[in-house]
């Protein structure tokens, strides 16, 4: 198992087009969400999309379990910038569908949507547009068969199953897929990604699928993601919590950002609170967050809790504060450029970076 450097870069895959974004070859490794509202719904759904563009998503999914869902595709499309993709379990027909109404990339598990004749429905009207299909295997619905093979839910099976699917699909003549196998267990997921990173050069969708709440889910999802990350496999993610999707994106970033695959955008660091800690440093830090979101900058701004220590471990930071008793001060690059009042910090912080514009 080794870590991204120089000499370590990620696995090279087979390049496939979504819409308007390539995955896969040297392209970077996109963020991806899902919609949580009724996709029927096209009002909510695009406003739910538009949201989740807006923090970074560059690529969406709809659960697609009605015909109506399907055909709201068509309206949905005008109106957002990032690729569609229809989640399909069960009915071939709901699949093709969404492709006639403007699907950019279809998620199927072709173990629930029956017969072969089924699937090649599916597989004929993908090659007649050139929509890519993503094989999902989840560990919840492994087939009896690999579980009874097994003894259980295994990575070993997980990763059969999937390219018995992904098989299946070339012998009718189409290679346009996308590989996706997650379990909740995070030390699972990972194996199995090392196990099918070595079988295939599909392009991968990486996730820790049913991760948890915000807490759980990120930590959880932190972990998994950068041990199998760090190893060069991936060219898709997903951050699944249990919560607004727009803190999938976030987190998401977060990740890559950490692991030195994506740059662009201030980074927050903050002190953990101290018994000198004499300001609201939980809250000054999340207004920090929410002020410098929106700056095209690449740099690290720093928040500390007090005028002790704070210049001293900004020095990394490019910019930083750090709170007294009703004041504070202003630091840059580890040097003290003034003292200003305690609720003159946010603002003398935001001088301080349009000057970086």
């Amino acid at each position: 198992m080794g870590w991204l450097t120089e000499q370590n870069k990620r696995r090279l895959t087979k390049e496939i087009q979504i819409g308007t974004v390539r995955i896969g070859g040297n392209h970077p490794i996109a963020i991806q969400s899902m919609t949580n509202t009724k996709t029927e719904d096209v009002e909510a759904t695009v406003k739910q999309i538009l949201a989740l563009e807006a923090a970074g998503c560059e690529i969406i999914r709809c659960a697609v379990p009605t015909m109506e869902a399907a055909k709201a595709f068509a309206e949905i499309k005008k109106q957002i910038h990032i690729p569609l993709v229809a989640d399909i379990h069960f009915d071939y027909r709901l699949a093709i569908a969404a492709m006639e109404h403007g699907a950019d990339k279809v998620r199927i598990n072709p173990g629930n949507i029956g017969s072969k004749d089924k699937i090649k429905a599916v597989v004929d009207a993908a090659r007649e547009r050139s929509i890519p299909l993503r094989v999902g295997v989840n560990s919840g619905s492994l087939e009896k068969h690999l579980v009874e093979k097994y003894n259980g839910v295994t990575a070993e099976g997980l990763v059969e199953s999937a390219l018995h699917q992904a098989e299946l699909i070339e012998e009718m003549g189409y290679d346009n897929l996308v590989i996706s196998i997650k379990s909740s267990d995070v030390l699972m997921c990972v194996k199995a990604h090392e196990l099918i990173a070595e079988k295939t050069s599909y392009p991968l969708h990486v996730g820790i699928t049913e991760s948890g709440t915000v807490t759980s889910g990120n930590i959880k999802s932190s972990i998994g993601l950068s041990l199998i990350l760090g190893q060069g496999i991936g060219d898709t993610i997903r951050v699944s919590l249990t919560a607004d999707p727009v803190e999938e994106i976030a987190s998401a970033k977060q990740i890559l950002k950490t692991l030195g695959l994506r740059k662009g955008g201030i980074e927050v660091v903050s002190c953990p609170t101290c018994g000198r800690t004499r300001i609201d440093l939980i809250g000054l830090a999340k207004q920090v967050e929410e002020l410098v979101k929106n700056y095209p900058l690449d740099i690290k701004v720093a928040v500390m809790g007090c005028v002790v220590n704070g210049p001293g471990e900004a020095r990394e930071a490019d910019i930083g504060i750090a709170g007294g008793v009703g004041e504070g001060l202003i630091i840059r690059k580890g040097e003290i450029l003034r003292k200003v009042k305690e609720e003159e910090l946010l603002t003398e912080l935001k001088k301080e970076l349009d000057k970086m514009l």
